[in-house]
């Protein structure tokens, strides 16, 4: 196999998200019972955090979190975004037009200071660190709470196996946090979800998200197995149990997959990632790389939360357009 220059990885899902048919939660995401009083308290990723009234000032690291304030009709409490994945699907681009990005990646405690947020909402936990945001208590000292999207939870309280219960019940979450009713968002969500064709008749796909010299790929417990096994294909990598995870191409080359999943981020485009299997002697005789059997994803779609319904919506119409 030849050498590659290794690419970073960062890894990583428009619809809307939750319901009526409420999901039912984990003990770790359920609202407290006082949250009728005004008082919201929840153990996040092991973290407690209360919230005694809505949050008026935020800041969203990571798309997921902007796009499911977005869809929860929030735009106005965003005061500044970072690190987002790509573009904003159609339907909020509007209201996010005057979003402001105060970094292209995660931002430092000294730009989430400047501007006095009252929350930091981030897609990933690693955010929350001295080099990054700030720790989580040094920021609730200061008077600023702080959450992560509980499917991204791992240091705690993380899925044993990602579901779409666990993505509605996030969205729910975060709902009871603004004081604001996702029944709606939610209803259309599981509808939409009810009406996807798992087309993909048990074939193998690798989901794809980043690296050259070693490949890192969707596993089996996360964002990736759920929307594979959602549209019906198998996952050669579903037996490692981690949402996403290190891999290697001799791997891939046994199993020769019949669909490659490319996950597209404005730092590490699908193009890109084409050209690393083609220049492989290697992977460049894999099957699915042959006859172009490839499906794409926006990176912000492949991860849990507002848009994985429609992640899977599209995965499920390419392997019908490429079915023909």
């Amino acid at each position: 196999m030849s050498v590659f220059s290794r690419t970073v990885l960062v890894a990583g899902v428009s619809i809307f998200a939750l319901s009526g048919c409420a999901a039912t939660a984990s003990p770790s995401t359920t609202p407290s019972p006082d949250a009728a009083a005004g008082a919201v308290e929840l153990s996040n990723c092991g973290f407690d955090v209360s919230f005694d009234s809505a949050p008026e000032r935020v800041i969203t690291i990571k798309s997921s979190t902007t796009e499911l304030l977005l869809a929860l009709g929030l735009g106005d409490r965003i005061i500044g975004t970072a690190f987002q994945d790509g573009p904003v699907p159609d339907e909020w681009a509007s209201e996010a037009s005057g979003l402001t990005s105060i970094a292209e990646r995660v931002p430092s405690e000294e730009a989430v200071l400047d501007l006095e947020p009252d929350l930091v909402f981030a897609g990933w936990e690693s955010t929350f660190s001295a080099d990054g945001a700030g720790e989580r208590a040094d920021l609730t000292s200061l008077g600023i709470n702080t959450f992560v999207a509980p499917s991204a939870c791992q240091s705690a309280e993380q899925p044993a196996q990602l579901s779409f219960d666990n993505v509605f019940s996030d969205i729910e979450t975060v709902a009871s946090i603004f004081r604001v009713d996702a029944s709606d968002l939610v209803n259309d969500q599981r509808d939409r979800l009810a009406a996807i064709d798992a087309n993909g008749d048990s074939r193998t796909a690798l989901w794809f998200s980043s690296g050259s010299d070693t490949p890192y790929v969707g596993a089996g417990i996360g964002a990736p197995q759920l929307l594979l096994d959602t549209v019906g294909l198998t996952n050669i990598a579903a037996d490692v149990d981690s949402t996403w995870a290190p891999y290697n191409w001799e791997a891939v080359v046994d199993a020769d997959p019949d669909f490659i999943v490319l996950v597209d981020a404005a730092w590490n485009s699908a193009d890109k990632k084409i050209g690393v299997l083609e220049a492989n002697p290697a992977t460049a005789n894999l099957s699915a790389v042959k006859a172009g059997r490839y499906l794409v994803v926006p990176f912000a779609a492949s991860e849990a939360g507002v848009r994985s319904v429609e992640a899977a919506e599209t995965l499920s119409a390419q392997i019908a357009e490429l079915d023909g």
